[in-house]
Order: C-alpha cells, then sequence, then structure tokens
C-alpha cells in the first residue's frame, strides 16, 4: 500500500470519528440540559470541538492526497499537520469557556443534583470511545499515520473524560453536589491539555523536529548494513505520515559506482523493511584514508 492509499484508509478513521462525535454530543447536550449536569454538558461540549477537529483532520487528510504540483514538489503530505494545528486552537478555546462556567457554577447559592440518567449517559459514551478508540489506534499502526494516531489519542481522552463526569454525578447523589462542576473543571482541564499536546507536536513537525531517540534507531540501522564505513551526517523529518532521512555515509573508496549503488539500495531496502520508511536520499563519499 502506497503512501497516498494509506491516506486514503485513515480517512475511513475520521469518519468513525466523526459519526460518533456528533450522535454522542447531541446525546450528551440533551440529556445534560434536561438533567442539569454540569459535567455532562461540558462533555458534550467538549465532543462539539472533537467534531470540528476531526473534520479539520478529514480535510486535512483529503489535501494530503493531491499528488505533487508545480508548486508542491513533495506532495502536500503536512496539510494534515497544518489541520492538527488548527483543530487544537479550536479546542483551548472551547476549553477556556468550559473552564469558566465550571467555576462560575461553583459560586451560585444552590448547586442542584442532576439525575442518574446523566450518570448513565456518561458510562455509555465512555464504552463508546473506548470502542471508537481501538478501531483508530489499531489503523493508525497498520498504516503508519500521525494524524490518526492522534485521533485515537484523543478519542481515548475523551473516554477518560466522560469516565470522570460519571464519576461527578454518582457522587452528587450521595450529598456531594460539587463533585458535578468539579468534574466539569476537570474536564475543561483535559480539553485544554489535549488542545497543547496537538499544538506541541504539530508545530515541532512543521518546524522540522524529529524525535532524537528515533533517529538513533535509524542511525543504527544504517550503520549495520553491510558496506556502511560511517555516517557521516544524518537528519531526518516528517512529512504528513511519511518520514524523510538524510544521510551521509562513507564507503570504502576503492569501491566502483555499480558497488557503492548497491550498498545506497541495500540502506533503502532496510530503511523500509525494519522503519517503514520508503523516502531515502542518501549521498556517499569514500572513506578518508592516510596516505
Amino acid at each position: 500500500m502506497d503512501a497516498y492509499s494509506e491516506i486514503k484508509e485513515g480517512e475511513k478513521g475520521a469518519w468513525v470519528s466523526i459519526i460518533a462525535y456528533v450522535c454522542l454530543s447531541v446525546l450528551k447536550l440533551l440529556i445534560g440540559l434536561s438533567s442539569g449536569s454540569a459535567a455532562l454538558l461540558a462533555d458534550g461540549l467538549n465532543n462539539t470541538t472533537d467534531i470540528i477537529a476531526s473534520f479539520a483532520v478529514l480535510i486535512g487528510l483529503k489535501i494530503s492526497r493531491r499528488p505533487p504540483d508545480h508548486d508542491h514538489k513533495y506532495g502536500h503530505f503536512r496539510a494534515e499537520t497544518v489541520a492538527a494545528l488548527i483543530a487544537s486552537f479550536i479546542m483551548i478555546v472551547v476549553g477556556i469557556q468550559v473552564l469558566i462556567q465550571a467555576v462560575q457554577k461553583f459560586f451560585q447559592p444552590t448547586i442542584g443534583t442532576p439525575s442518574m440518567i446523566a450518570a448513565w449517559t456518561a458510562l455509555f459514551s465512555a464504552l463508546v470511545m473506548l470502542l471508537v478508540y481501538r478501531y483508530n489506534i489499531r489503523l493508525a499502526r497498520r498504516i503508519n499515520s500521525n494524524a490518526i494516531n492522534a485521533a485515537a489519542q484523543d478519542n481515548r481522552s475523551d473516554a477518560f473524560v466522560s469516565i470522570g463526569a460519571f464519576i461527578g454525578i454518582v457522587g452528587s447523589q450521595f450529598g456531594l453536589p460539587w463533585l458535578d462542576p468539579l468534574a466539569a473543571t476537570l474536564v475543561g482541564i483535559i480539553i485544554c491539555k489535549t488542545a497543547w499536546d496537538i499544538f506541541r507536536d504539530a508545530t515541532h513537525a512543521l518546524t522540522d523536529g524529529f524525535d532524537e531517540t528515533e533517529l538513533d534507531k535509524i542511525k543504527e540501522t544504517i550503520a549495520g548494513t553491510s558496506g556502511v564505513e560511517s555516517i557521516k551526517d544524518i537528519k531526518a523529518r516528517t512529512l504528513g505520515n511519511n518520514i524523510l532521512v538524510d544521510v551521509t555515509i562513507e564507503v570504502d573508496g576503492h569501491l566502483n559506482v555499480v558497488e557503492s549503488h548497491d550498498i545506497s539500495e541495500e540502506v533503502e531496502d532496510r530503511m523500509m523493511i525494519v522503519h517503514k520508511i520508503s523516502h531515502v536520499n542518501i549521498h556517499i563519499e569514500p572513506t578518508e584514508t592516510e596516505d
């Protein structure tokens, strides 16, 4: 499966998230309003931001599938990363709004106790999102998609948010009504934290940042290739769900062009097999020898 086919496959995960979020957000907002649960309302608002974020990922994936053109020689793979960055801004705004509303409810003269239907709705939503998480994380690992992996992590955090709302609502039934707005406050904090994580990862990728531990593993694979005397320089960056590697290797200076080319092909094959990296730019230099 090539990169474009993998991106198209990833769109299925985005649609699964969108459908789940639309259904659950409507359910939570209706039940939250009728039952008077601040935690469930906050959870429902969280899911509305997830709808927007999932659509942003979907649009980004669709743009990423566009082939290279005259002014995008590397293709449009970074579109999904830009979409994730935009989604993080939307999420942080809603997260702050949820926090403000939750804190305001603490200072109301009386804090009502929501009905148990709100608790069962939150628990049901948590189970649904855990199933969506399992689907998306398996899909992300199969197609090696950073965007779908981020969506899966968001799915899991949403399940935890709903579990927190369930605990808060149940606690309010036992004479602790302040647990409901407290759960809403925690929901707001989780929304902001998730938004920050997405923002940090997106900006790291867009500024050509790359995990140093992963780079060391790539370097180890190349260094272990037969014929590679040493690695003079190596760099890597992400481009959507692709990794681009630029490496300068030193080989025996007495080798001819064909033999040197065979070594570079072996490096490319090993990178694909071990790391699933198909974009490798290899520069070969002869090993420096003393006269």
